[in-house]
């Protein structure tokens, strides 16, 4: 039993603020609690406030020794991998619903001109329409409300309803058209009603398309708040029509994803089974830093399936890698465990999905684990070693330039401390005045700019000055470093090699003449590789952003293979820039005319930045 004390700010620092589940553990390894959450990094940070917390999540909290997370596409996805995860360990900390196999359905009166949506359980003794089975209560009520802000239709108990003299609160808040006092005539209340089953009935392309057809007439007429009530009902729509990829196939599956970075190796596994996501596992193998993710998961599988007898071996195994050794590794697992499997890379549809939510987890895990505080504080104990220093270095920072073609040329300064980035102290320069193109001038600029205002008191002094380049971005800096009189600071040169790969890189160290190899092993490689690699992030990032501000054009002007008639078939289809800014790349793919691969480029130039 480990008795180390969970580090709950370096863990919320590196977690990522997207959809997921989340599975807390205590100091034995046993599971104590899973959620799900919109966005993992508020949620998680809930728990770890000062104050506020209720006796029970106080109690859960100090028990805490472990946190694992896994991603998935949205909201959805996570409340039903949720719900399997709760009912396969029944967590202490959770809710436990009795499993009488009494699964609940939507149900639809028909006994009124005003009929009523609701959720039910049990014999199905009511006269009206019954939408159903669903895995969860929890679910139904989730699509209940969406559609009660889409469609309006009421959801209230027969004597509420047949007693109400005003409308009630829910008219207020846009959640209904107060039937209950004639607000709303029979005709528009049934067709809102027929809306409502079609999209229960599964036929939300059609209602769609009907909405639009709706929407584009109305602004013909210059009935243009009735155009803006079905364009609300359209991205209502778009929303609650996110593909429950978690249980539309039927399979027994293992994902297998790895991912590789300076510093270290995360595979990723997801169990299938049935066609539900029972769970997923992160393990951090050790493996060399120039190493590949088809080499990872070379060395990973026959550990994996063969090292207990115990782990079931599924009939597919989906990677997100390739290697030649696999057929090899296909005919040993299934000499070994009596029956064949199949490795498989290129998947569509639900088992795209899969293997994309995989790999996104092991990145995510990979990128969590490397901005641990201790694995840093390691790190630079070991710059100080590899560099000889007298003192450990408390921070460093790090300069790269980005550029389309000498446009809009920025450089970036990141920050690094013994805790992770500094990101309060990054900094961006848009650089002016030097020859498209011309590296050695736009850096020059930037550490000009810098370090002129240091040398006048302002701002911190470096321990280390890392910039990413050879020997004329080195000789560069260190002229800068003379003109300023500044002559106490160690300059570090981050050149890439001959064979421009991760871990083969060459240090010049304060001279052009001073080379230093670090092994591929070796955590101040390590510390180096990820700060150039976030210095060259951030410097992209910022690129972007001011080439976007330069050109001056629509947000989807510019992507390849988007002309003005696609443009305009995907406003139309989404009524609205926003709605497509939410989409995701699946969804964008649904539009008429837009392949996956296309659909792919839209979603990340809308969110490039």
């Amino acid at each position: 039993m480990s008795t180390e004390v969970f580090n709950a700010a370096a863990f919320l620092s590196a977690v990522t603020g997207k959809p997921g589940v989340y599975r807390m553990f205590d100091a034995a390894g046993e599971l104590l609690y899973v959620g799900k959450a919109n966005n993992l990094k508020k949620r998680l940070s809930s728990y770890f406030r000062q104050t506020g917390l209720s006796p029970k999540t106080a109690a859960l909290v100090s028990r805490i020794h472990q946190i694992d997370t896994t991603v998935t596409a949205n909201e959805t996805e996570a409340l039903l991998l949720e719900q399997s995860l709760i009912k396969g360990s029944r967590p202490p900390y959770n809710i436990l619903l009795r499993d009488d196999k009494s699964y609940p359905y939507v149900y639809l009166s028909s006994r009124d001109a005003y009929p009523r949506l609701g959720l039910h359980r049990g014999t199905k003794k009511a006269k009206g329409r019954y939408f159903g089975p669903y895995p969860s209560a929890g679910a139904i009520r989730e699509s209940l409300s969406l559609l009660q802000k889409t469609f309006k239709v009421r959801q209230c108990e027969e004597s509420y309803f047949r007693n109400r003299t005003r409308p009630c609160l829910q008219y207020q808040i846009k959640r209904c058209k107060a039937p209950c006092v004639g607000f709303v005539s029979e005709e528009e209340y049934a067709e809102d009603v027929r809306h409502s089953v079609m999209f229960l009935e599964g036929r939300s392309n059609a209602l769609t398309d009907e909405l639009t057809r709706t929407m584009e007439s109305a602004a013909q007429n210059l009935e243009f708040e009735r155009a803006a009530e079905v364009r609300d009902q359209i991205g209502q729509l778009r929303r609650v029509q996110d593909q429950q990829n978690i249980d539309t196939e039927y399979g027994n599956v293992d994902v297998i994803a790895a991912a590789v970075m300076p510093g270290g190796a995360c595979v990723h596994v997801i169990m299938v089974r049935q066609g539900r996501v029972l769970g997923s596992r992160n393990h951090f193998p050790r493996v060399p830093i120039e190493q590949t993710s088809g080499e990872v998961l070379a060395a990973f599988l026959p550990q994996y399936y063969l090292g207990t007898g115990e782990r079931e071996l599924p009939k597919e195994i989906i990677v997100n890698a390739v290697h030649e050794d696999l057929p090899v590794i296909a005919d040993a697992l299934a000499q070994a465990r009596g029956h064949a499997v199949a490795f498989t890379h290129r998947v569509r549809g639900t088992r795209s999905r899969w293997q994309s939510m995989a790999v996104t987890n092991a990145e995510q895990a990979l990128t969590s684990m490397l901005g641990n505080r201790q694995n840093i504080q390691t790190r630079f104990e070991a710059l100080q070693e590899a560099l000889g220093l007298d003192e450990m270095p408390t921070r460093l920072e790090c300069y790269d330039i980005s550029h389309t073609s000498g446009e809009s040329t920025v450089a970036s300064c990141v920050v690094f401390g013994p805790e992770g980035p500094l990101k309060s102290d990054y900094r961006r320069y848009n650089i002016e005045g030097v020859t498209a193109g011309d590296d050695y001038a736009a850096m020059q600029q930037a550490l000009m700019r810098r370090f002129a205002k240091l040398s006048e008191g302002e701002g911190k002094m470096p321990d280390i000055l890392i910039v990413d380049g050879g020997k004329g971005q080195m000789k560069m800096a260190r002229d800068v470093l003379q003109e300023l009189a500044i002559h106490d600071l160690t300059l570090l040169g981050v050149a890439k090699g001959v064979t421009r790969k991760a871990g083969m890189e060459t240090l010049y160290l304060n001279e052009s003449h001073n080379e230093l190899v670090l092994s591929g092993h070796s955590p101040a490689l390590h510390l180096i590789q990820h700060i150039r690699d976030e210095a060259h992030r951030f410097a992209i990032t910022g690129h972007r952003q001011r080439r976007g501000k330069t050109r001056n054009t629509s947000t989807l002007e510019g992507i390849p293979g988007v002309g003005p008639k696609r443009r305009r078939e995907l406003l139309k289809h989404f009524g609205g820039l926003q709605e497509l800014i939410r989409a995701s790349a699946v969804e964008i793919a649904k539009a008429p005319g837009i392949s996956k691969k296309l659909a792919e480029q839209i979603y990340t130039a809308l969110h490039s930045d």
